[in-house]
């Protein structure tokens, strides 16, 4: 398996939930998901791009 793949996947996952957690009551929770899962999408898309 290619390195920084699971890191992005596993991000878009967490980005999903913090998505949906916006439009709940909980959007200051919401938030720090979504930003904590978009960090890992980047940096897993960064190994995918170091490690070609």
């Amino acid at each position: 398996m290619r390195e920084g793949l699971i890191p992005a996947v596993l991000g878009t996952v967490v980005s999903a939930s913090g998505a949906t957690l916006l439009k709940s009551k909980y959007k200051l929770v919401g938030t720090g998901v979504l930003g904590f899962g978009l960090a890992h999408v980047i940096l897993g898309a960064i190994d995918l791009i170091e490690h070609r």
